[in-house]
C-alpha cells in the first residue's frame, strides 16, 4: 500500500479529541490533550488536530502518530545533552512524562528570515521593522535569506484562541513572565538543542529553518525541554539541495512542514481571523505526505503507522479498556 492509500484510509478515523479522564485531570491544548496525575506524572496525547495562525483548523490523518514518533526520536537523541521530561512511550499517540511547570514564554529560534504569519520575522521585516525581539536586523535582507547567526525570538504564551506576541528578553522579564536567571538558563538549553538539530538535519539533507521550544521546571526545579522537539508542527524544514537555486530565482523553498497548509490558507485570504476555510481531503493528504517525508528523513527509518481505531487502541495500550 502506498502512502496516499494509507492516508486516505486514515482519514476515516482521525484522533480529534480524547476522553481519558480516568488517567487524571484533563487539559486541552491546540494539538495535545494532557492528563495530570496526583503523583507528578502527565500523559500527553498527541492528536491529529492541526494548528496554525493560533487557531485549530481541523485534523490531518496520522499527524499525531507522526509527530510523536519524530519527537520521541529527538528526545532520545538529545537526552544526554539537554534534560527533558520523557518517562516512556505507551502508545503511538501517548507519552508518559514528568509533570513540569511551564516557563512563562515560548522560545523560538530562527536561522532564516521567512514566514507568512503575523508573528513571523519576515512579516515584521517586510513592513519596515528593523528590531525584532531586541535583535537589530541589517538592511537589504530578502525573504528566505539565512541570517548571520540564529536568533532567539521569544513570544508570550497566549491562551487558546488568542494570538502570541513576540517580545524581547527585557520585555518578558519586565512583565514578570520569566526571571532573568531562568531566561538565560533556558536560552543556553535551546541554542544547544537548535545546534544539534541543525547538524543532524544537515546530514539528512534538510535545513532546520526555525523552531519553537517549550521548557518547564520539574519537581526538583530543573529546567527541562517539554512538549515536542523539532517536529513539522513546531519547526520549519527545507530541502537543502534545492535551497540555493530556488533562493536565487526568488522561488519558495521546498518545504516539509505545516507551512504548506499556511500557504494554502493564505492564498484564500485567511490569516487567522474570521471563519476557517474547510481543508479539502487532497490538501490534507498532500500536507501529511510532506510531514511524512520530513519525519522519515530525520529519523532515518520508514514510518510504520497503526491504523487501528485510536480510541480503542489507546484504551487497550493504557490498560483502561
Amino acid at each position: 500500500m502506498d502512502n496516499q492509500d494509507l492516508l486516505r484510509r486514515a482519514l476515516a478515523t482521525p484522533l480529534e479529541s480524547t476522553a481519558l479522564d480516568v488517567l487524571g485531570r484533563k487539559y486541552e491544548g491546540k494539538v495535545r490533550d494532557s492528563y495530570v496525575t496526583n503523583d507528578g506524572r502527565r500523559y500527553i496525547v498527541t492528536t491529529d488536530r492541526i494548528s496554525a495562525f493560533d487557531r485549530v483548523l481541523g485534523t490531518l490523518p496520522l499527524k499525531g502518530q507522526l509527530l510523536q514518533w519524530v519527537s520521541a526520536f529527538w528526545f532520545d537523541l538529545t537526552k544526554d545533552e539537554v534534560p527533558n521530561h520523557v518517562r516512556c512511550v505507551l502508545d503511538p499517540n501517548v507519552m508518559e512524562v514528568n509533570e513540569c511547570t511551564p516557563l512563562g514564554a515560548e522560545l523560538i529560534v530562527r536561522a532564516y528570515v521567512t514566514g507568512v504569519t503575523d508573528t513571523s520575522l519576515w512579516t515584521h521585516y517586510e513592513r519596515g521593522e528593523r528590531v525584532f525581539c531586541g535583535h537589530r536586523l541589517p538592511e537589504g535582507l530578502r525573504k528566505d535569506q539565512r541570517l548571520e547567526r540564529p536568533l532567539l525570538t521569544p513570544s508570550s504564551k497566549a491562551p487558546k484562541g488568542q494570538h502570541d506576541e513576540s517580545l524581547s528578553r527585557e520585555e518578558l522579564i519586565r512583565r514578570g513572565a520569566i526571571t532573568a536567571e531562568d531566561f538565560d538558563a533556558a536560552e543556553a538549553i535551546v541554542m544547544r538543542l537548535f545546534a544539534i538539530g541543525q547538524a543532524h538535519c544537515e546530514k539528512r539533507g534538510l535545513i532546520l529553518v526555525d523552531t519553537k521550544y517549550e521548557l518547564g521546571k520539574d519537581a526538583s526545579g530543573r529546567i527541562c525541554v517539554i512538549d515536542e522537539v523539532h517536529t513539522p508542527d513546531s519547526s520549519r524544514f527545507w530541502m537543502a539541495d534545492s535551497y540555493e537555486e530556488r533562493f536565487a530565482k526568488r522561488e519558495a523553498p521546498e518545504s516539509f512542514d505545516k507551512e504548506y497548509v499556511r500557504r494554502w490558507l493564505s492564498a484564500l485570504g485567511f490569516k487567522g481571523d474570521g471563519p476557517i476555510p474547510a481543508i479539502p481531503d487532497d490538501v490534507k493528504i498532500e500536507a501529511v505526505v510532506r510531514y511524512l517525508a520530513a519525519c522519515e528523513r530525520i529519523v532515518g527509518a520508514p514510518f510504520v503507522p497503526d491504523l487501528e481505531p485510536p480510541a480503542a487502541r489507546m484504551a487497550k495500550n493504557l490498560g483502561i479498556a
